[in-house]
């Protein structure tokens, strides 16, 4: 699947904090997912992340976004998560965009008291928020893979490490969560990995939670998984709820494959705002994807 993919960390391999252990969230197809690690060479194969430079692909430095040249308004906010290339067939061939697409900018998902998931407008904290969706639509008796990526722009970094602890704490608060009218989660297991103590994430911070997805009318709990990172005052995050009909080599290479997704996003915020815009002689942080600033100053 997709084997031109860089060798990139798909998720932090060293445990430092553990959620709730209730439900199948300890398993080894979460553990496998942790595997797969940036070189220290930054060697990359063709595709879209093949201009990652050996010293942003370094193991001693992460993926991050400097505050100083992050998005400083809501209007500049919009704009950078607008202007991020995230492509379908970053998480494996054969996904495309579902419907819809992408969320309100000015929204983002809250887990209330009940533990049910709902859209609430940002608060004065965090100055834009974006979900993509993307599908892999079900095919030889294999259902679909839904992938949700979200980009968030905090205030600055105090405010984008605070969100991080909140998510870590929720999966102790709520092992179980509703996501929407028929469909919920359970038995959610969380860890974090900071990058300063352990050396083998990927950003500033990286979480992962696992868990069982259950839809409405369905006999069998399926795989989920959800990728957090923290790049400064930006974080990114994504979810994939893994149809059933696979086994769990699959659905292990599938996982992988959505947190090495989320690692190529990071890739490209680090070229407009981190080390590798540094080492580049980028000091504006003009590093996208097309050469131009995402961001108007």
């Amino acid at each position: 699947m997709a084997e031109w993919r860089p060798v990139l960390a798909a998720v932090a391999g060293a445990l430092l904090l553990a959620g709730c252990t209730s439900g199948t969230g300890g398993d080894s197809r979460s553990e496998a997912t942790t595997g797969a690690k940036r070189t220290a060479s930054g060697e990359a194969g063709p595709g879209p992340s093949s201009s990652v430079s050996a010293s942003a692909a370094a193991e001693d430095e992460p993926y991050t976004m400097a505050e100083d040249r992050a998005p400083r308004t809501r209007s500049e906010a919009v704009a950078f998560v607008r202007g991020l290339s995230t492509r379908p067939d970053n998480f494996g061939a054969g996904f495309r965009r579902a419907e819809p697409f992408e969320s309100d900018p000015t929204e983002w998902a809250v887990l209330d008291e009940d533990c049910v998931w709902q859209r609430r407008p940002l608060p004065s904290t965090a100055l834009a928020s974006l979900t993509r969706r993307f599908v892999l639509p079900p095919s030889g008796g294999k259902g679909p893979v839904y992938v949700s990526l979200t980009v968030t722009v905090h205030e600055d970094t105090t405010a984008a490490r605070r969100d991080m602890a909140v998510s870590l704490e929720e999966a102790m608060r709520c092992p179980d969560q509703q996501l929407g009218a028929t469909e919920r989660v359970r038995g959610l297991y969380s860890r974090a990995d900071p990058f300063s103590e352990a050396r083998n994430g990927v950003t500033d911070d990286d979480l992962i939670e696992s868990g069982e997805y259950l839809v409405g009318g369905a006999k069998a709990a399926l795989p989920f998984d959800w990728f957090k990172y923290r790049l400064g005052p930006v974080t990114v995050a994504a979810t994939d709820r893994i149809g059933a009909g696979r086994n769990q080599e699959e659905t292990t290479e599938l996982a992988s494959d959505v947190a090495q997704g989320v690692a190529y996003t990071a890739a490209e915020i680090d070229r407009i705002g981190g080390n590798e815009a540094r080492e580049s002689g980028d000091p504006e942080g003009k590093g996208g994807t097309d050469g131009k600033s995402e961001v108007s100053r």
